[in-house]
């Protein structure tokens, strides 16, 4: 069952309003500005005819005539002004109401009011009752869905150990970010439990689970402002000797420095003067500054050529080490160092096993791998 026609219907109806409602001011803009202008001139008009024979008359004085016609320009000017200023308070009105319904809306996971009152919320958090994760992670029997008919993950199980690095395969839509959603609580497993060192997810805090963990995307996004300023955002008080070594564990620093101005040289807006792997790099550097217990990977990769890669992939190796860690990958051959490689179709686990385990196995990772292998060597002789 797809979505697409009624998708199609959702969508027809909002641009069909939209036309019409463009289509309605449009009218009256085109009406209002050519009457307000017929208006002033018509004034203007009557103003030169009547004042001027009257002025020619030495009835009326110059002096005042000139006067008279400064004031209705004033008048009208104001009243353009009035009609620039109604249509700018409207728009600001709809994009109040837009603010005021996101900042009213209801948080769809919330933690209890006896896990605030142990570990505090976001803005009073009682760190002192916080516990030292240590990263054991159990899926027991979970479910996920949007739509009841069709699950996402259907009565999933997972046990992943302390400090083991996980890399989940498999086609799009098939349950891999989902997996990592669920372990950092975007969202809520619709049915069963997750653990998180033996204690439900639910009993602790989202702020303790989210202070716990990196997340590197497959497209970074770094804000305008220096290179310390972008590492320095994962952890707010870390000193400057902290963000160099970070730097140089990443594989960051020779390219730091060779920059105008180093560490201090501004990145411009979103790391636009920055290439796409030293964006990811400085991404890396953020991440792993908090020292996060679990540490995430969603296609960290697949945007950058394979010079990068290789020195993406020597970072990875190094960052990880003594960390949970999930990678998500679609080019295998950044997976090949993990701990166990997990096979994911349809939400359920086909294969699981090591890079030699899998190879060996000759089965659906084995195909996936030789596949790739196979294009990857394709692209070179083309290229």
């Amino acid at each position: 069952m797809v979505r697409e026609e009624k998708n199609f219907e959702d969508f027809q109806t909002l641009t069909t309003t939209l036309r019409k409602a463009s289509l309605h001011v449009g009218k009256y803009s085109a009406l209002y500005f050519p009457i307000i202008n017929l208006l002033v001139s018509t004034v203007f008009a009557a103003i030169f005819i009547i004042g001027g024979k009257q002025v020619t008359e030495k009835t009326l004085n110059l002096a005042t005539f000139s006067l008279l016609i400064t004031y209705v320009t004033q008048t009208f000017e104001r009243l353009r002004y009035f009609t620039v200023l109604l249509i700018d308070v409207l728009q600001l009105q709809v994009s109040a109401e837009r603010v005021f319904s996101l900042l009213e809306s209801e948080e769809n996971i919330k933690d209890t009011e006896s896990v605030i009152e142990i570990y505090g919320d976001a803005f009073n958090p009682k760190r002192e009752n916080w516990e030292e994760l240590e990263g054991d992670i159990e899926f027991k029997n979970v479910s996920f869905y949007y739509n009841k008919e069709e699950p996402v993950l259907n009565n999933f199980n997972l046990k992943i150990n302390k400090g083991e690095k996980i890399a989940f395969v498999g086609e799009t839509g098939s349950g891999k970010s989902t997996i990592v959603n669920l372990i950092c609580r975007f969202y809520e497993a619709t049915e069963g439990e997750i653990l998180i060192d033996g204690k439900n997810i639910n009993e602790r805090s989202q702020l303790w689970l989210h202070s716990n963990i990196g997340y590197v995307l497959q497209s970074p996004q770094l804000f305008s402002g220096t290179v310390t300023e972008n590492i320095r955002y994962g952890k707010l008080d870390a000193t400057d000797d902290e963000i160099i070594a970070i730097a140089k564990l990443v594989d960051a620093y020779d390219f730091v420095m060779e920059l105008e101005n180093g560490f201090d040289t501004n990145i411009g807006e979103g790391g636009s003067r920055l290439s796409s792997g030293q964006r990811q790099l400085i991404s890396f550097a953020r991440a792993i500054i908090a020292e996060p217990k679990i540490f995430i990977l969603d296609e960290a990769t697949s945007s950058v050529d394979t010079e990068t890669e290789q020195k993406i992939q020597n970072s990875i190796t190094k960052v990880l080490e003594g960390r949970t860690s999930f990678i998500i990958a679609h080019r295998l051959s950044t997976i090949r160092f993990c701990d166990r490689i997990i096979a994911i179709k349809d939400g359920e686990i086909l294969e699981m096993g090591s890079h030699k385990e899998l190879l060996k196995a000759k089965g659906y990772y084995y195909n996936l791998y030789t596949n790739q292998f196979i294009e990857t060597e394709q692209n070179k002789l083309l290229a």
